[in-house]
């Protein structure tokens, strides 16, 4: 019953940007690890970011660091991914992801059906 839907992506030239967004709707926002993830063509899905239990912040995979910044806002149960300085590396298709923390349901593992990035050169 957990449903995370994407928007936000699209076709920019490098150098460029783009803001991501995840809502999340079917149970508590707070009892969800958030994480975003990609998915290049011909490769495996890769982790992007990963939003920090406790407090402010996220941690980040080294290709996008300082350049990928993740954070919630959770009056509105959505996920932000705010992409900046695009290469055409950074292509792939963007899904979001939530673990559920606690509760009958922890551990369960949700997706959302990704949006497409692409980057020219």
């Amino acid at each position: 019953q957990v449903q995370l839907v994407e928007s936000g992506g699209g076709l920019v030239q490098a150098g460029g940007s783009l803001r991501l967004s995840c809502e999340v709707s079917g149970t508590i926002f707070s009892s969800l690890h958030t994480s975003w993830y990609r998915q290049p063509p011909g490769k495996q899905r890769e982790l992007v970011a990963v939003r920090f239990i406790n407090g402010e912040g996220a941690d980040y995979a080294e290709s996008v660091k300082g350049r990928f910044t993740m954070w919630t806002d959770n009056t509105k149960n959505t996920v932000y991914l705010q992409m900046n300085s695009l290469n055409p590396e950074d292509t792939a298709v963007y899904y979001c992801n939530a673990r559920v923390l606690w509760g009958v349901n922890k551990g369960a593992d949700y997706w959302g059906q990704g949006t497409q990035v692409t980057v020219s050169s």
